[in-house]
């Protein structure tokens, strides 16, 4: 049987702190509104571990063990999750804006509800992962990969999609307004509800085999400076 978490309320945690209190516990540990800003909490095993109304203004997760752990509104603008193992998390309405995510393994990880503005995916394993109703604005996700999911309400705009593979994908809603989207694919994606605005024509051949609404055909017809009527 497994045990179950037990909770800590209200603290501001260091380093030291967080080890020794890690380990007095063989459970995984809840957190509920603790600060951890700028905390150094590289490496640390947090495998299993809850945190709610937490704070992680630009503190370190680099090569930290965080697999099925689960963020729910949390604050961690800059923080950094480099290297770290992430596989199965969960963050729920969380503000996540510049961090960065280097090299991080992401594999089934779930993002629902999350501002991820100027957020960094480089080099990621992401196999499985899903991203909902979620702010990815200015977010450098190149060469991610998007086949085949329903993707609900992601703002993309401004976003380096550049390598993404978007085959198949269906968009509810959401946003590629002025995204770079340099050899991403997009065949066999349904596109009528996204927001396509700042797509140029010339650019509409990477677009082949996806399908589009009357009013984007129109839209894109009229950078040509033809009149739909």
């Amino acid at each position: 049987m497994t045990p179950s978490a037990s909770v800590i309320s209200d603290q501001t945690w260091s380093r030291a702190d967080l080890l020794a209190c890690l380990q007095e516990r063989d459970a995984p540990v809840h957190f509920e509104r603790c600060n951890f800003d700028d905390a150094d909490l590289s490496r640390l095993d947090l495998r299993g571990a809850q945190f709610t109304l937490c704070q992680f203004a630009e503190a370190s997760f680099e090569r930290a063990l965080l697999s099925d752990t689960r963020w729910a509104g949390c604050r961690a603008r800059q923080a950094d999750f480099g290297l770290a193992d992430l596989t199965n998390a969960r963050f729920q309405d969380c503000d996540l804006n510049n961090t960065q995510w280097t090299r991080a393994k992401l594999a089934s990880a779930h993002f629902a509800g999350v501002k991820l503005t100027g957020a960094h995916f480089a080099e990621v394993s992401a196999l499985g992962i899903v991203f909902k109703d979620s702010l990815l604005v200015d977010a450098h996700l190149r060469s991610l990969s998007f086949r085949k999911q329903t993707l609900s309400q992601l703002d993309f705009s401004e976003a380096d999609l550049s390598g993404c593979d978007f085959r198949e994908a269906v968009f509810q809603g959401g946003s590629l307004r002025n995204a770079h989207l340099k050899l991403a694919r997009f065949e066999g994606a349904d596109l009528r509800d996204a927001d396509l605005g700042g797509l140029r024509l010339a650019n509409a051949a990477q677009f082949k085999g996806a399908t589009i609404s009357h009013r984007q055909a129109a839209s894109l017809v009229e950078e040509l400076g033809l009149r739909v009527v």
